[in-house]
Order: C-alpha cells, then sequence, then structure tokens
C-alpha cells in the first residue's frame, strides 16, 4: 500500500483523481445540518478536502466553523469559492496532531480515507477534540475491507465495536437519503462524547 501522506493526498488533487468529490454537500449531511439551530456551536470539518459542507455551513450562518486538510490543494479551491471565509478557520494540517475541543465534529470520507491501522487512533482523537456532549456525526462506507487503497470499508458491526469504548452511539444506520452512487452503500451516524463513554475511553 502507498503511504498515505501529504504527497499522496497532494498528488490526487493535482491529477483530479479525486472520485469521493461528489461536487456538493451530500443530501445526508445537509438534512443534519438543516436541523440544527443553535448557530454559535463550534464546528470542525476533518480530512475535508474541497469542503462542500463548511461551505453550506458558513453561507447559513455558522461562523465558528474549521476546515482541516491535510493538503493544500483542496484548501486553496475552497479559498477561490468562498474567499470572505475567515483564513484563520483553515487549518493545513495533520489531524492526529490537533488541539482544541469542539461541540460538533462532521465526518465525510475522512475515516476511510486512513490507513485501516489507524482507526483506533481516529476514535481516541475524536473523543479528545470533542466537548463534553459534544457530536461526531457522519458517514461512513458500508463495503467490504479493501487493503489496498482508499476508501477503506467496513460494516456496522465493526464500527460498534471500534467507537462503543469512546463514544456513546446514539444512531448508526444505513442512510435513507443517500446520493444515487452511495445508495445503499453508507451508514449515518451520530456519536456523543458523554460521561458514560468518556469513563470508558
Amino acid at each position: 500500500m502507498e503511504k498515505l501522506d501529504k504527497e499522496y493526498w497532494a498528488n490526487r488533487y493535482k491529477t483530479n483523481d479525486t472520485g469521493w468529490d461528489v461536487g456538493d454537500i451530500s443530501t445526508p449531511l445537509k438534512e443534519y445540518i438543516d436541523s440544527l439551530e443553535d448557530k454559535s456551536i463550534s464546528i470542525l470539518v476533518p480530512g475535508a478536502g474541497n469542503a462542500y459542507e463548511v461551505e453550506y455551513l458558513f453561507y447559513i450562518g455558522f461562523k465558528n466553523v474549521f476546515l482541516l486538510d491535510i493538503a493544500e490543494e483542496p484548501i486553496e479551491n475552497f479559498k477561490k469559492r468562498v474567499p470572505n471565509f475567515p483564513k484563520e478557520q483553515l487549518i493545513v494540517g495533520d489531524f492526529f496532531e490537533q488541539k482544541g475541543q469542539y461541540d460538533l465534529i462532521i465526518e465525510q470520507t475522512f475515516f476511510c480515507a486512513l490507513n485501516p491501522t489507524l482507526r483506533k487512533n481516529y476514535v481516541s482523537k475524536m473523543s479528545e477534540l470533542l466537548k463534553q456532549n459534544g457530536k461526531l456525526i457522519g458517514l461512513l462506507f458500508n463495503i467490504p475491507l479493501n487493503d489496498e487503497k482508499p476508501p477503506f470499508g467496513g460494516n456496522k458491526e465493526e464500527y460498534s465495536k471500534l467507537f462503543e469504548p469512546s463514544l456513546s452511539i446514539i444512531e448508526m444506520e444505513q442512510a435513507k437519503n443517500s446520493i444515487k452512487p452511495r445508495e445503499n452503500n453508507e451508514l449515518f451516524f451520530i456519536c456523543s462524547k458523554d460521561k458514560h463513554s468518556s469513563t470508558k475511553s
């Protein structure tokens, strides 16, 4: 397997090898975001890529939103699309080295891009970055796990075992409103960092 580092992802963007990029916010995430009432909450979107979720959040009034990606190319793309987005909320860096705490973290094709050996570290880091009662929400591919290149899949049973020691799973079900190319192939999930989960992590 290739090393999935900054250079790898930069090259994927440079060569337009971005099959995960659907060119817009996905329906399940849009509908969840539309249900949020408190627009002052702090939100992180890690491995955000071209960050259509961040763009949507920003334009409907969420100003405390942070975009994180290891590659500079998608962040430059985002700056061109959303020139008035605060530059200090654009972070080029390694997710596992991030500091701070957030009310909400949005997962969209980041988990599946990481080497599966990092999955336990991913969950631990998410727990660390969430405030008490903060939520991690998003989509996970419900496809067989391959060992060659991203996207790396998995299933509900595997994900539940992985997440539950550190986070409480509120919902993890097949998404009912996926975009056509991902129909029946993704799970929508909501996890919470509460007292019950944080004492187990």
